[in-house]
């Protein structure tokens, strides 16, 4: 069975520290177990950088690896074009995850360069919301299999 990805971009490592009014108090090591519960026997890859070269080189690896990525890009999500080119490489679902809405935030948020190739966006759910990707993803996975 192959694994998912679930990528985390710059300053999530932060998570229950950076602002917990908007991205709450749940911790990056917390958001971890919860996808891993949700994933039941599925193998999951979970990794968090505030690299995008690093980002970008688990993008490649899940080219050649992952049955699916669910990713929060954060700050990546709205200014890497290297990321979103990556990205198109991969030919299974690809769930844009983030954990405020960020269509309620500074209009600096709102246009994300990953929603051009992502399957679908997951948004304002808070970091409980990962385990919603998850099983959204194993869906999606399911569906492509057909």
């Amino acid at each position: 069975m192959k694994p998912i990805y679930i990528l985390n971009g710059p300053n999530l490592n932060r998570l229950g520290k950076r602002e917990p009014d908007i991205y709450g108090t749940t911790t990056l090591a917390e958001v971890e177990a919860l996808c891993r519960d949700a994933a039941g026997e599925r193998p999951v890859e979970f990794h968090q950088t505030n690299s995008e070269e690093k980002l970008i080189d688990w993008v490649h690896e899940a080219i050649d690896e992952a049955a699916g990525i669910i990713i929060n890009p954060a700050a990546f999500t709205f200014t890497s074009l290297a990321l979103l080119d990556a990205l198109k490489m991969f030919k299974g679902p690809i769930i844009e995850f983030h954990i405020s809405n960020v269509h309620r935030r500074e209009p600096i948020y709102h246009r994300s360069y990953v929603s051009m190739t992502a399957t679908t966006v997951i948004a304002g759910l808070g970091a409980q919301g990962y385990a919603t990707a998850v099983q959204a993803l194993e869906t999606l996975i399911r569906r492509q299999m057909r």
